[in-house]
């Protein structure tokens, strides 16, 4: 079983940059592919980017690829998103996940953060 908690959501103006961390407990973090979602008030969640096992290969959505990065440290048990060229629809709850499978779809993935806030202002 994993545990995830994420960090370093805030408030950040258009044109700016976050990096989230996602820490995980348990020794199994390396046996996950790890997903990073996001949901906005009145809207679905939605995929934002993935990363494999190894971190050898990543997929992204298209609203934010070329502007976020995903990546992972298996040392420390710990997935990043960094975030560039924040736009004020970047605005949501980002939620780190962890899978048995590469997947965009959020119903493939077994274990959630509590998520953290990114607000971009214009």
């Amino acid at each position: 079983q994993v545990q995830l908690v994420e960090s370093g959501g805030g408030l950040v103006q258009a044109g700016g940059s976050l990096r989230l961390s996602c820490a995980a407990s348990g020794r199994s973090f390396r046996s996950y592919a790890m997903g990073w979602f996001r949901q906005a008030p009145g809207k679905d969640r939605e995929f934002v980017a993935f990363i494999t096992r190894s971190g050898g290969n990543t997929n992204y959505a298209d609203s934010v690829k070329g502007r976020f990065t995903i990546s992972r440290d298996n040392a420390k048990n710990t997935v990043y998103l960094q975030m560039n060229s924040l736009k004020p629809e970047d605005t949501a709850v980002y939620y780190c996940a962890g899978s048995g499978t590469w997947s965009e779809d959020p119903h493939d993935y077994d274990y959630w953060g509590q998520g953290t806030q990114v607000t971009v202002s214009s």
